[in-house]
């Protein structure tokens, strides 16, 4: 008697958490350059300072395998914003389906502020 394995479908699901999902957006979205985090805000008022070398927040919704993302993140001074948005959500879609085979639906973009690029700085 010759027993088959069973087929993918009868294997099981594979399901990735919302914060593993907000982690692995975070992270790919430092592949952009010009592109970081920025200060947590509360009533639009920045908690501390906005540099770039912060950490990009990330919400991720999942609704099956359909994953919708906002990320908050700063723009390098004088980089153009909206081809930077463009290339992050565009990066972001094609990341989140290769590392953890869900689709994205939607990738909402804030800039939360400018920063001057880490290579423009002076330290005085």
């Amino acid at each position: 008697m010759t027993v088959h394995p069973p087929q993918v479908a009868e294997r099981g699901r594979t399901t990735v958490a919302p914060l593993a999902l907000e982690r692995v957006a975070a992270h790919a979205s430092t592949d952009i350059a010009d592109v970081g985090g920025s200060a947590r805000r509360l009533a639009g008022l920045a908690l501390g300072a906005e540099k770039g070398e912060q950490a990009i927040r990330v919400r991720a919704v999942v609704d099956r395998d359909l994953v919708d993302l906002v990320v908050h993140l700063s723009v390098g001074y004088s980089i153009p914003v909206a081809a930077t948005a463009d290339a992050v959500r565009a990066h972001l879609v094609d990341r989140i389906g290769e590392l953890t085979g869900m689709a994205v639906g939607r990738v909402d973009i804030v800039v939360t502020a400018l920063h001057i690029p880490h290579e423009n700085r002076v330290l005085r």
